[in-house]
């Protein structure tokens, strides 16, 4: 890759974000209201602390979404460029498919996967 190229793009970029912020710096309106303050809910004023405890459960199910949707941005492109691969391609994708399965079987024996 030629340097000079790469040195124009990124001079390029860092130029266009700072005249974006700049121009929208100077184009926004300023006005402060006490009501900007609060926190927003679906147009409900909120009751009492917005701070509480959730359980935890709900955070590794997250965790757990996202392993398993990031599995399938990782597919989508060996799957594209299959038959290019051949056989050590097609090995290399079930390793990352049996690694996936553990995990998946040991988030299921600590019960992780069960709402309560």
């Amino acid at each position: 890759m030629n340097l000079a190229l790469f040195v124009v793009v990124f001079i390029t970029g860092i130029t266009l974000v700072a005249a974006a912020m700049a121009i929208a710096g100077l184009i926004s309106p300023r006005s402060f209201n006490s009501q900007k303050g609060e926190a927003y809910e679906c147009g409900i004023p909120t009751r009492g602390t917005s701070w509480m405890q959730f359980k935890a459960g709900y955070y590794l199910f997250a965790i757990l979404f996202l392993m398993f949707d990031v599995e399938t941005v990782f597919l989508f492109p060996w799957a594209v460029i299959v038959r290019d691969l051949g056989v050590a391609g097609l090995m290399s994708v079930l390793f990352f498919l049996v690694i996936l399965a553990f995990g998946l079987a040991y988030a299921w024996r600590k019960g992780a996967l069960e709402w309560k």
